[in-house]
């Protein structure tokens, strides 16, 4: 796309499937690195990514020329593969249906990342739900609470 620029920044939250807690910190760095890879393979930009046992957090820099839903859904079927893959877990590992997706200026991202960085420590205090929410009501995205959340 000649004569195109840009600059998009955008947060991803997706959880585990019945917001168990499966990922383990044990190789969770190694699940990040593949996702990582996934997001370079796409020719997007990954600043940040952390998370905790039930959902994870990834702060990219993407190309208009890229579907944001596309990018997500890629992300999500092919990590739950690689997790199946590797025997990390005990029966089959699955990403809850849907994403949250935040947009920030350039201002911002250092705030962000080190709000990804720190997971555990909001973590603490906050739930994930609690912190989800949070979010949505904060980027005054409409919802409906009875299907944020997928059951088990």
């Amino acid at each position: 796309m000649a004569n195109t620029y840009s600059q998009l920044y955008i947060q991803i939250v997706f959880a585990v499937k019945g917001r168990q807690n499966l990922i383990s910190s044990l190789w969770k760095d190694e699940l990040f690195k593949y996702i990582t890879g996934i997001v370079n393979n796409e020719g997007q930009k990954l600043i940040a990514i952390n998370g905790m046992p039930d959902h994870i957090h990834i702060l990219i820099g993407i190309k208009p020329n890229k579907a944001l839903s596309d990018l997500v859904r890629d992300i999500k079927a092919n990590s739950s593969r690689f997790i199946n893959e590797k025997g990390w877990i005990n029966g089959k590992f699955e990403w809850q249906t849907g994403f949250g997706a935040f947009s920030y200026s350039h201002s911002s991202l250092t705030n962000v990342i080190n709000y990804i960085k720190n997971q555990e420590e909001h973590h603490r205090a906050k739930s994930f739900n609690d912190e989800y929410v949070e979010f949505l009501k904060l980027f005054d995205v409409d919802f409906n609470k009875d299907y944020l959340f997928d059951e088990i």
